[in-house]
C-alpha cells in the first residue's frame, strides 16, 4: 500500500477502505509520512468529502492513535457534552454540576480558548488553587466521590487528532464536515463516556456560521455515536448574538455562579436546561426530556446544583469560598463603558466581533502559545431586542493594559446594530437531533 496511491484514489472521488484509512493516520502518526502528503490527502477530503462508512473508519482510526480512558470503574451511565464552540459559552460550568446533582456522573475533559471562542479550562484556572490536569486515576476517584469533575485534555487521548488539526489550520481544510466529525467524536470516544451530548452552534459567533451546516454537522455526529455504539443527541443553538451577558474567563465563572444560584441570564439558563435534560434522560435517571428539565429546575431552586459545584472545586484543590464570594474572582484594574450614538432597538449583536473584542483586552489567545488574563473581558447591558436610548450603555470593557483597548472599543462598538424597529428574534435552540429524528424549532 503507498500513500500516494491513496491520494490519487481519493482525489478521483473514490472511497477508501478501513485498511487504507488505519494505513493513513497510522503512518502519519508514526511520521512515516511528510506533511506535504498529508496535506494532498486532506485537500482531497475536503474536495471529494467522505460517506459515513468512511467518517466511522476515521474516527475509530483516531481513538485507536492513543489512549482510551476506560470508566467502567464509575457506577451508571457516564454522559458526557461537547459544545462546538461559541462566544460567552459558559454552560459547561454550570451544566456538569447541574446534571451530577441530578444523579448522572460527568468525567469531563475540557480544552482551552483559541481565537474568539472560550475555553472552559481557562475559566476554571480563574479560581484560586482549582487544578484542571490531574492524572486519569484521581480524575475518576472525584467522579467516584462527588460524580463530577472536569480536568483538561491529556496529550495521549487521540493524538492523531491534534496532529491533523496543526496541520488543517495552515491548509485551509477546517471547515470540511468529514474532517470536523471525526476530531470532535474522535476525543468524545476517547474520553470513554456511555452517551454523548452536542451542543452544535450556529450563526455570527460560531464556526457554523449557517443554520443547514449545522443541522448537517449535527445529524452526521449523531449518525456516527449511534453506528459506534454511543446513544448521541445533538442540540442546534443559535450564536447569532453572545450567550449570556459575561464574555471573560472570571466573568464567565461568576455568570455561571449566578445560574447556580437559581438566577443570572435567561438564555445561558435556558439552554443549561435543554442540555441538561436531554443528558438526564440518556443517563437514565428521568424518563423523558420534561422529566429532566422539571427535576433540573428544582435543583437548581433548592441550591443543591450550587453545593456540588463547591464540592468540585473542593476536590480539585479550590477555595470554595470564591464561590460564595465571586466578587473576589480576578478583575481587572480598569473599566469603562461604550454607549449607544442613536436611539433604538438592538436588531444584532455580532457575536464573532464582540469575541474578537475580548481576545484583543488579552481574554482570549491569537496562538495556542499566547497568555491569556483571566480578569479581563467584557459584560453586555443590552441584549437582541432591548430598547436603547441615546448614550445609553451597550457594554462595560474590564481591562489592564490600555494598549488595544481603543481596537477593542471599536469594534465591540461596531458589534451593535440599532435600528427605530424591534426585531423579531430567532429561538435559542433551533434543532435537536436524536435516533429518533431531527426535530426543527424554526
Amino acid at each position: 500500500m503507498r500513500f500516494y496511491d491513496l491520494i490519487i484514489k481519493k482525489r478521483e472521488g473514490h472511497e477508501l477502505t478501513q485498511d487504507e484509512i488505519i494505513f493513513i493516520i497510522t503512518e502519519y502518526c508514526e511520521n512515516r509520512v511528510p506533511d506535504y502528503q498529508m496535506s494532498a490527502m486532506l485537500m482531497a477530503i475536503y474536495f471529494q468529502r467522505m460517506n459515513i462508512n468512511e467518517i466511522k473508519y476515521l474516527t475509530m482510526a483516531m481513538v485507536h492513535s492513543g489512549k482510551i480512558i476506560d470508566l467502567s470503574s464509575i457506577p451508571g451511565i457516564k454522559v458526557d457534552k461537547h459544545s462546538t464552540g461559541g462566544v460567552g459559552d459558559t454552560t459547561t460550568l454550570a451544566l456538569v454540576p447541574m446534571v451530577a446533582a441530578a444523579g448522572v456522573p460527568i468525567a469531563k475533559m475540557s480544552g482551552r480558548g483559541l481565537g474568539h471562542t472560550g475555553g472552559t479550562i481557562d475559566k476554571l484556572e480563574s479560581i484560586k488553587g482549582f487544578k484542571t490536569e490531574l492524572s486519569i486515576n484521581q480524575f475518576i476517584n472525584i467522579v467516584k466521590k462527588i460524580g463530577a469533575s472536569i480536568i483538561s485534555s491529556t496529550s495521549d487521548l487521540a493524538p492523531a487528532d491534534r496532529k491533523l488539526y496543526a496541520l488543517r489550520d495552515v491548509t485551509g481544510t477546517i471547515d470540511s464536515i468529514p474532517l470536523i466529525v471525526s476530531s470532535i467524536m474522535s476525543k468524545k470516544l476517547a474520553a470513554g463516556a456511555d452517551a454523548i451530548v452536542l451542543d452544535v452552534t450556529t450563526g455570527s459567533g460560531a464556526f457554523m456560521q449557517k443554520y443547514k451546516d449545522a443541522l448537517k454537522l449535527g445529524k452526521i455526529m449523531v449518525d456516527i455515536g449511534l453506528e459506534l455504539g454511543k446513544e448521541t443527541v445533538a442540540v442546534i443553538s443559535n450564536m447569532d448574538e453572545p450567550l449570556g451577558f459575561a464574555i471573560g474567563n472570571s466573568l464567565e465563572v461568576k455568570e455561571a455562579v449566578e445560574i447556580l444560584k437559581n438566577r443570572g441570564p435567561e438564555d445561558l439558563r435556558d439552554l443549561c436546561l435543554v442540555l441538561g435534560a436531554h443528558m438526564l434522560k440518556l443517563g437514565g435517571v428521568v424518563k423523558n426530556y420534561e422529566d429532566g428539565k422539571n427535576k433540573l429546575e428544582k435543583i437548581l431552586k433548592e441550591g443543591i446544583a450550587f453545593n456540588k459545584f463547591k464540592e468540585m472545586v473542593i476536590a480539585q484543590g479550590g477555595n470554595p469560598e470564591i464561590i460564595d464570594n465571586p466578587e473576589s474572582l480576578p478583575l481587572a484594574k480598569h473599566s469603562t463603558k461604550i454607549t449607544a450614538n442613536i436611539s433604538g432597538f438592538v436588531q444584532k449583536i455580532d457575536s464573532r466581533l464582540v469575541g474578537e473584542s475580548a481576545m484583543l483586552l488579552g481574554a482570549g489567545r491569537e496562538k495556542k502559545e499566547s497568555k491569556i488574563d483571566l480578569s479581563v473581558g467584557i459584560v453586555l447591558k443590552k441584549k437582541v431586542g432591548s430598547k436603547v436610548n441615546i448614550n445609553e450603555d451597550l457594554a462595560e470593557v474590564y481591562y489592564n493594559d490600555s494598549e488595544k483597548l481603543e481596537e477593542a472599543k471599536k469594534k465591540l462598538f461596531s458589534s451593535f446594530v440599532i435600528r427605530n424597529k424591534k426585531m423579531q428574534k430567532l429561538p435559542l435552540i433551533l434543532a435537536t437531533i436524536s435516533k429518533d429524528g431531527v426535530k426543527e424549532f424554526i
